[in-house]
């Protein structure tokens, strides 16, 4: 596998952005901002999982990016049994947009494993998230000089697992499939979204789902040298 491989493909958030860190240190922020009350870790156990589901629904076009915004919020005042006026909840959908990259953590091993492989392979991003702060996330955490091209689904028009995000990242890298592989912690939208087109790929499995048996894992970003 190595021997064929050129050019590496990143998922960004909850693979190299440490999404669930920053995110929650944005809220810290703007509910003190809005004069929002509630118990953050618990406000946390709730919303992520909300989170995710929102994400889902957007990759598949069943919401928008403004009702994703506003509806994990929602969602997750509703579930927590707390009255956020709708005005407010609107105004903490732009703030976290706006604060979100004031915090910019990556996952332990980053720096170092792209390092390591910068030496060896062309790096590239993949990613579903918004184009307007994904650039802006690469930049101040210090890792964009890493990457030789950042492709947005929003920019493609479709997101993963929709084959032509894949191929676009590769017409972009100007390399064939054969050649790369896409590193993700996304099973549906990036491991099965790459396999399915005939992209090798290899699942960053910090959160410990059950994966099918051929599946290639890693559990910390640095076991990426067992592969690559």
């Amino acid at each position: 596998m190595v021997n064929k491989i050129t050019d590496v493909f990143f998922d960004l958030d909850h693979t190299l952005w440490d999404f669930d860190k920053n995110s929650a240190l944005t809220f810290e922020i703007i509910f003190k901002k809005n004069n929002v009350v509630v118990d953050l870790e618990h406000f946390s156990e709730i919303y992520q999982p909300i989170n995710l589901k929102y994400w889902k629904l957007y990759r598949e076009e069943k919401v928008s990016k403004n009702n994703l915004r506003y509806g994990r919020l929602k969602e997750s005042f509703d579930a927590l049994e707390i009255v956020v006026q709708d005005n407010v909840i609107h105004q903490l959908s732009i703030d976290y947009i706006d604060y979100l990259t004031t915090h910019n953590h990556v996952f332990d091993g980053t720096i170092e494993i792209l390092d390591y492989l910068k030496s060896k392979y062309k790096l590239h991003i993949i990613t579903n998230g918004f184009e307007e702060v994904q650039q802006i996330k690469l930049d101040k955490s210090k890792i964009a000089h890493y990457f030789d091209t950042v492709t947005s689904s929003e920019a493609v028009g479709v997101k993963k697992p929709n084959p032509k995000v894949f191929n676009h990242a590769l017409k972009m890298a100007n390399i064939t499939k054969e050649n790369g592989i896409m590193i993700g912690d996304n099973y549906e939208a990036d491991i099965l979204g790459a396999l399915n087109m005939g992209l090798d790929a290899i699942c960053y499995n910090y959160h410990n789902v059950a994966l099918e048996n051929e599946i290639k894992e890693v559990k910390h970003l640095l076991d990426l040298k067992k592969y690559l």
